[in-house]
């Protein structure tokens, strides 16, 4: 039997701003969460947060990428910033639609994709 996907894990510091941020940002619905664990769901995906008190592991890198398809990426990015994320650079508008990149609230790397 093949391994099957469970779900993308990241580190953070504070676990109820994390899913805070994907839930009311991105509207992940949330499963479950305490101080220490969240999982949220967007169809199919799971996301799960796990709390680390240690810089080294909730860095400010390229540690994880979580790619979006939105809607409407300009109101995505206005919620996401209202929720403490940063641009990483201008939204850009390529042919085959619209890109952003942002950090969220512990410096994880998001792209948001709208297609044209």
């Amino acid at each position: 039997m093949a391994a099957s996907f469970r779900w993308v894990l990241q580190l953070h510091k504070d676990v109820p701003k994390a899913a805070r941020f994907y839930s009311e940002g991105l509207d992940f619905s949330v499963n479950v969460c305490t101080q220490r664990w969240a999982e949220l769901q967007s169809g199919p995906l799971k996301l799960a947060l796990m709390h680390s008190s240690s810089d080294i592991g909730v860095q400010k890198g390229y540690s994880s990428l979580l790619s979006f398809t939105v809607d409407d990426i300009n109101n995505s990015v206005t919620k996401l910033l209202a929720l403490g994320a940063e641009l990483d650079g201008p939204i850009k508008y390529e042919i085959h639609g619209k890109v952003a990149a942002l950090r969220c609230v512990d410096g994880h790397m998001l792209g948001l994709y709208q297609p044209s």
